[in-house]
């Protein structure tokens, strides 16, 4: 799905420089190297702060920790989503509220998201799926009308512009009050292990998370408030550094890679390609088709066959898997999430992909739809 050897191949001599730089310095956490990328992430977001962290998962779960959520307070979210978004609110004894999705765009859809508002809702948690944003200017409204927190989970869509009606823009992740990113190695942005961020404009809630993220220790040894073990090291933001000021030229080449697609694919009965928002840019994290009238598992198994590493972005919605049972919900309650997770294909979509692979994985594809009609 991603060609990580060829990307790396394309700028070892700088990569293989940094790492050797920062084991030559021995500072290995919260050296000149995470500070360094920091800045240079805030710059590229146009956002006052970035809090480096462990993983994208962390930086969730810090978030709402900032906020001080209290078990039972309810955080609405999506269910048709990666399980870190549902297993942070959990995990701190939260209040998961799931809402179905746009069946167009498959992000958090605002109007079911009014409906869920309970007086125990406390935040939202739009999910910006696949590399386009959510549509944030509705949900900050709902959620100013509420005085609800909004955190971004954009570890999908890092990059991508969201246009406000006024002709403004902010990179996805800048626009709630605060926003979490994944540098997991198949991310847009990704480094060579586990790696997070958070974002906010808020210098309080800065604050607040930069001792979190530090065991609730801002002098060393008084630890003020309870906290985790959550920084990114030095060589992966070594890493990350290198690979920042190519963010926006990958994000071209995964554009390019999708209009291919989208031509290919335009006129197949079977095939929807993935819908632009009109707000918002897309950076093309996955490219997910929408498939009828075959059996997906089976045009999922033929591609594998021939070398080509179809996935299935997600088979099980939140609220039918097992960790997440919940007498609130039942098979049928998310129409949308429910068809999609039965109907949704994802064909490899990276900064590599070259002419001769694209008209193969095309081909493949269209003789597979063929092979597994219903």
């Amino acid at each position: 799905m991603v060609d990580l050897k060829r990307q790396y191949e394309n700028i070892q001599d700088e990569i293989d420089a940094a790492v050797l730089d920062v084991i030559r310095s021995t500072q290995y956490i919260n050296g000149p190297e995470v500070k360094a990328f920091q800045k240079e992430l805030e710059a590229y977001l146009g956002v006052k702060h970035v809090i480096p962290c462990a993983n994208g998962t962390d930086a969730l779960q810090v978030a709402m920790m900032a906020l001080d959520l209290k078990p039972g307070d309810e955080v609405i979210t999506t269910t048709f989503t990666f399980v870190a978004t549902v297993e942070v609110i959990a995990l701190l004894g939260l209040t998961p509220v799931l809402v179905d999705v746009d069946p167009e765009t498959f992000n958090i859809d605002p109007e079911a998201l009014k409906k869920a508002i309970t007086p125990k809702t406390k935040a939202i948690v739009p999910v910006h799926l696949f590399g386009q944003c959510a549509h944030m200017e509705s949900l900050m409204k709902i959620a100013k009308a509420h005085n609800l927190y909004v955190i971004e989970d954009t570890a999908q869509a890092i990059g991508s512009d969201y246009h406000f009606n006024d002709g403004s823009s902010k990179k996805a992740g800048t626009i709630g009050h605060i926003g979490c990113t994944s540098f997991f190695p198949s991310k847009n942005l990704g480094c060579y292990g586990d790696g997070g961020a958070i974002f906010t404009n808020d210098d309080a809630l800065a604050g607040k998370m930069r001792v979190i993220v530090n065991h609730g220790m801002e002098v060393r040894y008084y630890h003020d408030s309870v906290g985790v073990n959550s920084r990114l090291d030095s060589i992966q933001a070594a890493i990350l550094r290198i690979k920042l000021r190519r963010l926006d030229s990958y994000a071209k080449a995964r554009l390019q890679a999708a209009e291919y697609y989208d031509k290919a694919f335009a006129n197949h009965p079977g095939l929807q390609t993935p819908v632009r928002s009109p707000f918002t840019s897309h950076v093309f994290h996955q490219y997910t088709l929408k498939t009828t009238g075959v059996n997906r598992f089976k045009l999922q198994e033929y591609l594998m066959e021939r070398d080509i590493p179809a996935m299935v972005y997600y088979p099980v919605p939140m609220h039918m898997q097992k960790a997440y049972d919940d007498p609130r919900y039942r098979k049928g309650d998310f129409p949308v999430s429910e068809a999609l997770s039965e109907s949704v294909i994802s064909l490899p979509m990276h900064t590599e992909l070259d002419k001769e692979q694209l008209i193969h994985i095309v081909n493949m594809v269209l003789d597979g739809m063929e092979a597994s009609k219903v």
